[in-house]
């Protein structure tokens, strides 16, 4: 806790309170909630190590937690993740709040990308944020009554009332939905015309999935847009508070439903850290094999639904053939295709089968020309480059003042992978390039995408040719129970086995975050736990809904038609904004 000592002393000074250890090693350090804007500027300003982004904003109920010795008294936790993409360091601020209706300053003047976290901290937590530009409702419907991820709030159906929809309460659920610019700041009327206001969504086929975008136009121009987002609000994060460790790993595979096991890793990753249980090495290039083979399957749809936005209907059929091939080897491999909920705490399910390595290298032997045949019909194509050319830029500190990561920031030229810079989980053994693009427009991500698949087939390979031998998963009491052999020895190894089975691994109580370079960008599992059989708290940062808050900033003084190359560069999937 070195960095974190240096941080309080020698630029907090007074206006920290208290170092936190923790077990990922993130240097973490509370801070007096009237001081917290005023240290987040000096910190993202710093000449000598800024922290220019804002990772991820969330809050926490503490109101029920037991083991939080040493930590400042409190209700509730703010937490800001923040990050240098130059350094690829890591820091964490918290604030501590007192009393059921909490309070802090907005950043949203420091970071842009604060309006959408602050918006969710007071939807799920209650918590203000004063001088927030549009303080609302945004995963949460604007009838709904209380803050979901409080701990007073119910967490399943049967704990609530009979839900009746009577007609005039349908009525006035209908009238709160209808759209008012004043209310987002937006002008009805120009000097002498009037702005046109448009609904694209929420059942769009360029929205991929039910989202509402409201368009403030000037003709066929873009004046500003509004999206708001929601409709596939699961719960994803209160779920996790009702799951034992091992019985939520299977929902992680549907916040990204393109991602697969990409979602399982920082999960089970963070958890072993928590557990402080080593993974065998044969099950980190397992693994590592599996997430390139998600990551291709990712970005093989983002391809063909991309060029089927612009127009290009033939490529996605193509494209979705080869996403087939690809799922039949993840199938043969984990017994499931696009959900395997198949990496564990400690390892993998099971071991490879017998004939993974023929399947495997038959398909890293056959996309390379695939490749080349979708570069020649869709980035060479002069159609498809004139509506993705200089559409919906955006600069490198644009990027990051927005919260921007994975292939979204490296199309604007930040060479910023994880993977590469920060290895995880073994991909330090791997030999791989971080393409970027020059121009940070809808074709560089594009081409950004379609490198990555071939350094992806790079590392597959490398995982098939030198796949090492032994375990497939750690024999750690807490990732696994006691073999059969073991407890029909005696009563007590066969009550562990039974409690392992039943209620799942107590873990030790601490908070370890995770942060993996998933498909789409930075996916990141920040968990709490008290010493039970659950998480306290889950915390999932997801690249989707830091990158769809982007899109007024790429769609102003676009056209119409554009929007659809701007939503489709995205690589959002609508689980993984709203969870």
């Amino acid at each position: 806790m070195a960095d974190a000592t240096t941080v309080l002393e020698g630029r907090l000074g007074a206006d920290g309170l208290a170092v936190q250890p923790t077990c990922d090693g993130v240097p973490t350090v509370w801070v007096a909630p009237t001081r917290v804007k005023d240290v987040l500027r000096r910190l993202k300003t710093d000449p000598d190590s800024p922290y220019p982004l804002l990772h991820d904003l969330w809050a926490v109920d503490e109101r029920h937690r037991q083991h939080d010795e040493g930590l400042p008294p409190r209700d509730f936790t703010v937490v800001y993740d923040l990050a240098s993409a130059d350094r690829c360091a890591e820091l964490r601020i918290k604030a501590p709040l007192k009393g059921h209706a909490p309070a802090l300053d907005s950043v949203t003047d420091v970071w842009p990308s604060a309006n959408w976290y602050e918006r969710e901290a007071w939807d799920m937590f209650g918590v203000r944020f004063i001088g927030h530009p549009g303080l609302r409702r945004i995963l949460m419907p604007p009838w709904w009554e209380g803050h979901p991820l409080r701990k007073d709030h119910p967490a399943r159906a049967t704990e609530m009332g009979r839900f009746e929809l009577p007609d005039p309460l349908q009525a006035a659920m209908a009238q709160s939905l209808e759209f008012r610019p004043e209310e987002w700041g937006l002008e009805r009327s120009g000097e002498d015309f009037d702005y046109l206001f448009l609904n694209f969504g929420p059942h769009h086929p360029g929205t991929h999935g039910v989202l509402r975008v409201i368009l403030q136009l000037d003709g066929q121009e873009i004046v500003d847009c509004v999206p708001e987002i929601g409709f596939h609000h699961r719960g994803a994060e209160k779920m996790a508070e009702r799951q034992t460790w091992h019985t939520y790993i299977p929902y992680t595979d549907r916040v990204d439903y393109l991602g697969g096991v990409l979602n399982n890793l920082p999960y089970v990753m963070a958890v072993e850290r928590l557990a402080g249980l080593e993974v065998p090495e044969r099950a980190e290039v397992i693994r590592i094999m599996l997430c390139e083979l998600f990551r291709i399957n990712s970005h093989l749809v983002f391809l063909g639904t991309f060029a089927q936005d612009v127009g290009m209907m033939s490529p996605v059929f193509y494209l979705f053939n080869d996403r087939e091939r690809l799922l039949d080897i993840v199938e043969a491999i984990t017994g499931a295709r696009m959900h395997p909920g198949w990496f564990r705490i400690g390892g993998v399910a099971q071991d490879l089968p017998a004939g993974w390595d023929e399947l495997v290298g038959d398909f890293v032997g056959y996309l390379p020309a695939r490749l080349e045949e979708y570069e020649s019909a869709i980035l060479a194509n002069r159609i498809f480059r004139a509506r993705t050319r200089g559409v919906g830029v955006i600069t490198a500190q644009e990027a990051l003042d927005w919260g921007a990561t994975g292939p979204f920031l490296r199309g604007s030229g930040v060479a910023w992978d994880l993977r590469k810079q920060r290895p995880y989980g073994g991909y330090e053994q791997f030999e791989f390039e971080v393409p970027t693009g020059a121009n940070g427009d809808c074709y560089d991500r594009l081409w950004v995408h379609v490198e990555e698949m071939r350094q992806s087939l790079r590392i597959v390979e490398q995982c098939r040719r030198a796949m090492p031998g032994g375990p497939y998963k750690s024999d750690h009491p807490l990732a696994a129970p006691p073999r059969r052999e073991q407890a029909l020895q005696d009563i007590e190894t066969l009550i562990h086995h039974f409690l392992s089975v039943s209620w799942g691994p107590v873990i030790p109580p601490g908070e370890a975050a995770v942060c993996v370079e998933a498909a789409k960008g930075h996916n990141r599992y920040h968990l709490i736990s008290d010493g039970d059989t659950l998480p306290y708290r889950a915390r999932i940062r997801t690249p989707s809904f830091a990158h769809l808050q982007i899109l007024p900033q790429l769609s102003r003084g676009a056209m119409i038609p554009d929007l659809a190359a701007i939503l489709g560069s995205l690589d959002y999937v609508l689980a993984d904004v709203d969870r």
